[in-house]
């Protein structure tokens, strides 16, 4: 099956779920996949700045595990804890497995599943070894592009920031506003990206590794969006035994 097939593929199932489903939609976005993409495309509607559709992503200084591998274990183990809470849920991708699709259609697959959260899952890099801390980015404000989402972007990021701080307890590095996003610009349903933690940090990297670990940024990541979507966060449970 051919990539442009591939999406149309994901597309259709994202309206065919949302269209099954009771009640409110997330759209989860593990970012990047196996290979990045040097295509470009528009930053925003109508725009000639263009970026690359996808650089790649990091990993682990001192596991090696890459973040595309990482940010799927833990967005499957967070669609679970949606579901049971009776969240519908669409993800970008399941697998590891090709080309990464680039920002735009991400964003269109959130679009067209009406999502009351399109949430981007992503670990960090950074030259300097030592720093490390969970931070949640949202869409800067600009008119034609986020206006409409920037309110209720910034609210969903408070809720999950906060939750995912009391999950990891990593340093907390607050909420930063990208006007550079094209995964943002072109999103028009309530948008964030999550950083669960550096990849490039030794202490991370190896916190991440841990089943635990996952596991915990999963509850996290499900509780602030159960916060943002005014439902109560202590559905997001694991099944005992």
């Amino acid at each position: 099956m051919t990539r442009a097939l591939a999406l149309l593929a994901v597309l259709v199932a994202a309206v065919a779920q949302t269209a099954s489903a009771a009640g409110p939609t997330v759209v989860i976005d593990p970012g990047h996949d196996r290979l990045a993409n040097s295509e470009t495309e528009p930053i925003g509607p109508g725009s000639e700045s263009r970026k690359i559709k996808d650089g790649g992503g990091t990993s682990g200084v001192v596991t090696g595990i890459r973040e595309a591998d990482l940010v799927l274990d833990v967005s499957l183990r967070l669609r679970v804890l949606l579901r049971r809470a009776g969240v519908a849920v669409v993800m970008t991708r399941t697998e590891t497995a090709g080309t990464s699709m680039g920002n735009i259609a991400r964003a269109d697959i959130a679009n067209r599943a009406g999502a009351a959260l399109f949430l981007r899952v992503h670990a960090d890099g950074h030259p300097d070894a030592s720093v490390r801390g969970t931070h949640t980015l949202v869409p800067a404000l600009r008119s034609g592009w986020t206006a409409d989402v920037y309110r209720a972007s910034r609210r969903a990021a408070s809720a999950v920031q906060r939750e995912l701080l009391r999950a990891l307890r990593f340093p907390d590095r607050g909420i930063q506003e990208r006007s550079d996003f094209t995964g943002f610009n072109w999103a028009d349903v309530p948008v964030i990206l999550v950083e669960l933690g550096f990849m490039t940090n030794p202490v991370e990297d190896r916190l991440l590794a841990r089943d635990a670990s996952r596991a915990r940024a999963a509850l996290g990541l499900c509780r602030g969006t159960l916060v943002h979507l005014g439902l109560p966060p202590a559905r997001c449970r694991f099944r005992q035994g």
